[in-house]
């Protein structure tokens, strides 16, 4: 609670910082941070091209492949971006660490909070192309899965945040663990198509990007994920987020101390 409390208190200055760290990173282009959305979009649409039209990939069933894809991809880079960024962040900004008193629990919520900008414009564009093949999201459904999403980031990255800074060559174990969940989670390839491994398909259910990449392609597709046959999924995700956050936080207390020492 004492965590949720630090950052209610400290909202307009996560907002103010994390909106000032994303037009910084591309400061010294002359397009600016359109780059940072130019970037993913040029990303997901090759992907689309490549899997669609080159390898000309089925795994969509009967839906139109962009709207299957695009949506499932949207929240992966969400997932992906921010928690490698957030996993970073108290390291790139150590000069507050350091020098400042500031509250170090909100650091991580700076680069979630500068990484939503272009996790938004991604799922505009999913919404947006989606519709033109005449799928319309269930907007209750987009919203709830990008909450569970930033729920199982914060609390993700209460821990990774915390490991990386005291342990530097943890980022680089990060992002292998990242590429490798990437591959096994049903991104670019359908879940059935494991239905002849049903052990093998509830454990891949069971982990939390593919339950939350389900529910976001769900919430695009027309069907209900959390009544129709995920209620157990639901009560997994949750459960492990909850434990996540719980452990992460004791991790975050523990080595908090540490931060100034090691940076």
């Amino acid at each position: 609670m004492e965590f949720i409390k630090t950052i209610i208190k400290n909202k307009k200055l996560i907002w103010g910082i994390g909106k000032n760290d994303f037009k910084n990173r591309f400061a010294n282009t002359s397009l600016g941070s359109i780059w940072g959305f130019m970037q993913p979009f040029v990303f997901m649409i090759t992907y689309v091209i490549v899997f669609q039209y080159i390898l000309k990939v089925g795994s969509s069933g009967e839906y139109p492949y962009v709207s299957w894809f695009l949506p499932a991809m949207s929240m992966w880079m969400t997932i992906n971006d921010t928690i490698i960024s957030a996993s970073n962040s108290i390291r790139a900004y150590s000069y507050l660490v350091k020098k400042v008193v500031f509250p170090v629990d909100i650091i991580p919520m700076i680069s979630i909070m500068s990484s939503a900008f272009v996790s938004l414009f991604l799922f505009v564009i999913s919404i947006i192309v989606s519709s033109c093949f005449g799928y319309v999201p269930n907007f209750l459904i987009l919203l709830y899965a990008i909450f569970a999403a930033y729920c199982f980031i914060i609390a993700f990255t209460r821990f990774t945040s915390a490991v990386t800074t005291v342990i530097p060559d943890f980022s680089q174990l990060l992002n292998i663990m990242m590429q490798i969940f990437f591959w096994f989670t049903p991104i670019v390839w359908n879940l059935q198509m494991v239905a002849d491994y049903p052990m093998v398909q509830r454990l891949l259910q069971c982990i939390p990007f593919t339950y939350l990449v389900g529910c976001v392609r769900q919430a695009f597709i027309g069907e209900i994920m959390i009544t129709k046959g995920y209620g157990m999924y639901t009560l997994i995700f949750w459960v492990v987020t909850l434990i996540l956050f719980v452990w992460g936080n004791h991790i975050f207390k523990k080595t908090k101390k540490d931060f100034a020492d090691v940076l």
